[in-house]
């Protein structure tokens, strides 16, 4: 089936589809984050262990994601998308049943694995939409997988606080059953003609290093106790990461197309990617951590899980917003200047956050602040990376973006816990530590915006729509 034989009605149906099914498998990963602490007192587990329901979602999204990239990018992506969304559905039960810890990261880790749909509901658009439609479609998929969190955080909260922590799970499986039967009926099947074998010793290969490099960046204890075993381990995944590129390079079907990622377009957005993202998720976990710190401490406000979750409220509808209206801004402005200004605006969030956070209005507004800048920010970069990628490759030169993304993700909150850690006092960190963490902020999203920048003066009229190999 092909963007002309469609039908209107087929077409008008098939948007409202991929956001929920991009939305769903983004808030389901993210379930771990509001459970941690119910789930260490259900299971009788240490917080440490807990933290792993939310660590193995990201580690097996970020390994599955360039798989399933590949497959998307082949005959196949219509089965690969239902495998996957059966697979989430499974781990979603194993989260419900009655079962031993060890059974709950299984699913959890299965449910990680819808993240790597995000980049394949792209692929869908580009492949069976108007190229107007695909274009604000595109956007809208890379926002919702942003603010997925936004929105699953306060009802899980809320439901762990209700019925416990198997409520708030069976959410997740009503959800993501409900995500399948979606597919199910509205999943177009790829364009004919062509291919998606998987480099199997490169996937290998990637996996492993993914592992290692979010392990190291989400085990802050691993470098302060372990110094040598995490120096061993950061030499293997720079290795591993070096062999998969090698065999990238030698394959004639690889899982990311090194060659294309190394266009200066593609590779800017990378990196703006990465370091944006660190910057974004550190103020996403500062504020949230800063408002549930209580009063003992001599600042924050006590707030229960549930009522900390509502304050991701303007992150979402603000970030819901600046993805609705960054591609009608994306027609006077070039994509790159819009990742900068965006950057820009994420820098705000964080120089109020540094100057007013004395009462909950201005962490409110910070957090609109950051919903409305990383919403246009998720809402540009697509553009800047298609703008230079054939329709074949949407998948998985997306994937790659967003592996990149859950990386920088890991990073900015091993960088807030580090930062917050080194100025702790007898239980909690000072009121300034956060202050410093700020100012890590502002410089990460400097960087950023200058990336933005040096991306939008490669060409005079912005990136060359003409796709490059």
């Amino acid at each position: 089936m092909t963007e002309r034989t469609l039908k209107r009605s087929e077409a008008r149906l098939l948007v409202p589809a991929l956001i929920f099914i991009a939305l769903v498998v983004a808030a389901v990963a993210s379930l771990g984050t509001p459970l941690i602490t119910s789930v260490a007192t259900t299971f009788h587990v240490s917080l440490d262990s807990a933290q792993w329901t939310l660590t193995v979602a990201l580690l097996s999204g970020a390994v599955a994601t360039p798989v399933l990239g590949r497959l998307g990018a082949g005959p196949h992506r219509r089965a690969t998308i239902l495998a996957t969304l059966a697979i989430v559905v499974a781990g979603s039960a194993l989260t419900v049943l009655p079962l031993p810890f060890a059974w709950l990261l299984i699913g959890r880790a299965a449910q990680g694995v819808g993240l790597g749909l995000t980049a394949l509901m792209m692929g869908v658009a580009r492949d069976h939409l108007p190229e107007e439609r695909s274009t604000a479609a595109i956007a809208l998929i890379s926002v919702v997988s942003i603010i997925g969190a936004g929105v699953g955080y306060p009802l899980t909260a809320l439901l762990a606080e209700i019925g416990g922590v198997q409520a708030a799970y069976g959410f997740g499986l009503f959800v993501t059953a409900a995500a399948f039967l979606t597919a199910w009926r509205s999943i177009p099947a790829a364009p004919e003609g062509r291919s998606a074998h998987v480099n199997v010793a490169g996937a290998l290969a990637l996996a492993g290093g993914l592992f290692l490099v979010l392990v190291l960046a989400g085990q802050k204890s691993l470098w302060s106790r372990h110094l040598a075993v995490a120096v061993v381990l950061a030499v293997a995944a720079v290795l591993l990461l070096c062999a998969w590129t090698a065999s990238e390079l030698r394959s004639k079907t690889p899982l990311v197309d090194v060659r294309a990622v190394r266009h200066p377009a593609v590779a800017g957005a990378n990196i703006a990617m990465f370091v944006g993202g660190s910057g974004m998720y550190l103020l996403l976990t500062l504020i949230t951590r800063y408002a549930q710190t209580p009063h003992s401490a001599g600042y924050g406000f006590g707030l229960t899980t549930f009522v900390a979750g509502l304050v991701l409220v303007p992150f979402s509808v603000l970030g819901f917003v600046a993805g609705k209206l960054t591609p009608r801004v994306r027609t006077l402005v070039d994509a790159p200047v819009l990742l900068a200004g965006s950057a820009v605006v994420v820098g705000g969030g964080f120089v109020l956050f540094a100057a007013a956070r004395s009462n909950l209005a201005e962490l409110l507004v910070a957090m609109g602040v950051l919903g409305f800048g990383v919403g246009s920010f998720s809402a540009a970069m697509p553009g800047v990376i298609l703008a230079v990628t054939p329709k074949s490759e949407t998948s998985s030169a997306m994937s790659f973006n967003y592996v990149v993304r859950s990386v920088g993700y890991s990073l900015g909150s091993a960088t807030g816990g580090l930062i917050l850690a080194t100025d702790t006092g007898q239980l909690f960190p000072d009121d300034h530590a956060y202050t410093t963490a700020a100012l890590v902020g502002i410089a990460a999203m400097a960087v950023t915006t200058l990336a933005g920048l040096v991306l939008a003066r490669q060409h005079p009229s912005g990136i060359d729509p003409t796709p490059r190999h």
